[in-house]
């Protein structure tokens, strides 16, 4: 086995990493929106990259096989998901109807107080871990990352981790570069709306079964 065989097994775990992430979803959208306001940045990546580094180590140990084997568990998160993402995305829509509400500062406006990084943590942590969906990609990711055989696998898995951390930190210490187009309520108001409509989507999805 060559170091191309390694580098081929990690590349393919970061092209497939990118291709799970990378998408228009809750956790996403609420790492842009504190990426813009500049709100506790480093917590909410490293809360990021962290879950994902345990999701994706879980999935090469095989434990995706266990969550498979376990369709009640996956159901009752499925639902808990749902409820969440709907009221996250309820506020959010009540954001965007408010215009005193609405700032593109690092500082809230007076109608929305700053939160702290333990309740933003929070809140973090929960679009993670309660969104059923990742569950299914850590099994992917275990199945892939043993297509690679046992001397390749945690390459794959690495490979997955680093995209995990590459596109967090892009998008979170990306974001404040829209600070400009965030300057006005109005596209405050779009982004919040866009993240309320995903939300409310995503959490339909999941009562629906989608």
């Amino acid at each position: 086995m060559t170091y191309q065989d390694f580098l081929h097994a990690a590349g393919l775990g970061l092209a497939t990493g990118l291709a799970l992430i990378v998408a228009i979803g809750a956790q996403n959208a609420f790492v842009l929106r504190q990426g813009i306001r500049g709100e506790h940045i480093i917590p909410i990546v490293a809360v990021c990259a962290l879950s994902d580094a345990v999701l994706i180590a879980a999935g090469v140990l095989g434990v995706g096989a266990l969550v498979t084997a376990a369709p009640t568990a996956v159901v009752v998160l499925r639902f808990v998901g749902a409820a969440f993402l709907v009221t996250y995305g309820v506020m959010a829509a009540k954001r965007a109807l408010t215009p005193q509400s609405l700032s593109a500062d690092a500082a809230p406006a007076p109608g929305e107080p700053k939160r702290g990084a333990i309740a933003l943590v929070t809140t973090m942590l929960a679009l993670t871990w309660l969104n059923p969906h990742v569950y299914l990609d850590i099994a992917l990711i275990g199945s892939l990352a043993s297509a690679q055989g046992a001397a390749l696998q945690w390459w794959f898995g690495a490979g997955a981790m680093a995209a995990s951390l590459l596109w967090f930190c892009s998008l979170g210490f990306g974001a404040r570069f829209l600070r400009g187009f965030f300057a006005r309520p109005l596209s405050w108001r779009i982004l919040d709306g866009t993240i309320a409509v995903t939300m409310v989507a995503l959490g339909l999805g999941l009562i629906l079964g989608r």
